[in-house]
């Protein structure tokens, strides 16, 4: 995929690895709206890669309110144009410190469905309808090991990646040849907020760049054509085919 031009939806692009994306694709040619609740954050990263020469706007916006995919998806595209590519950067870990699933009260696990799980699912179903019309977009997903590992005190937030993962087979089989694609990708560890709020204590030398990560995952993009829709892939290993 030509990243020039291409008109993209980051959600989570206040910080962390939304921010870094955005800011490598704005500067790569894209057109880019970038998503956050808070508005004074979002306004600094988008200010900053204007600067830089870059093309970018931000929504205030919460992916995990039930009316927020519609007017999202409506805004964006006003914004800049039909989107061809979505990026479900946005997370929520629940309460930190972690708590053990005993400790866990529904309506905490159900905040965190509904920014990680059901608000993708909301964002995907506003944007691939027009995708599917045109016959091209790419929906990325970024996931987490703990989506396939078991940690403890990390039960909703794995079981919303592992429900995410899931949810990107299933488009992806729904919508298999339409010139839809979808991909989940696992970051890895990187040197964040979030990482900070979920362990304290990692050493921070011990942890990814979100800049050198977005770099990854823009080649990723600029490669996507070439892999088979559905895929689930570690961003930390993934090579570019020669």
């Amino acid at each position: 995929m030509d990243i020039r031009e291409s008109a993209v939806l980051i959600t989570g692009g206040s910080r962390g690895l939304g921010a870094a994306l955005g800011r490598e694709l704005a500067l790569a040619g894209a057109r880019v709206v970038l998503v956050a609740r808070g508005r004074r954050a979002l306004d600094e990263v988008v200010d900053s890669i204007r600067r830089d020469g870059g093309e970018a706007y931000g929504l205030a916006g919460d992916v995990g309110d039930a009316g927020a995919a519609q007017v999202l998806a409506g805004e964006a595209a006003a914004l800049v144009g039909p989107l061809e590519v979505l990026v479900h950067a946005a997370s929520s870990l629940g309460r930190t410190p972690l708590a053990p699933l005993l400790d866990t009260t529904p309506d905490e696990l159900e905040r965190v469905l509904s920014v990680n799980l059901v608000g993708p699912f909301r964002l995907t179903r506003a944007v691939a309808g027009s995708m599917l019309v045109r016959r091209r977009g790419l929906v990325l997903a970024i996931s987490s090991d703990a989506a396939v590992v078991s940690y403890p005190r990390w039960g909703g937030y794995g079981v919303s990646k592992a429900g995410l993962d899931h949810l990107v087979r299933i488009w992806a089989a729904e919508m298999e040849g339409t010139g839809v694609r979808f991909l989940s990708l696992d970051p890895g560890e990187m040197d964040t907020e979030m990482h900070a709020a979920a362990m304290p204590e990692a050493d921070r030398a011990t942890l990814a760049d979100p800049r050198r990560v977005a770099a990854r995952i823009r080649a990723i993009v600029e490669s996507a054509e070439t892999m088979a829709s559905g895929s689930r892939l570690e961003v930390a290993s993934w090579e570019r085919a020669a």
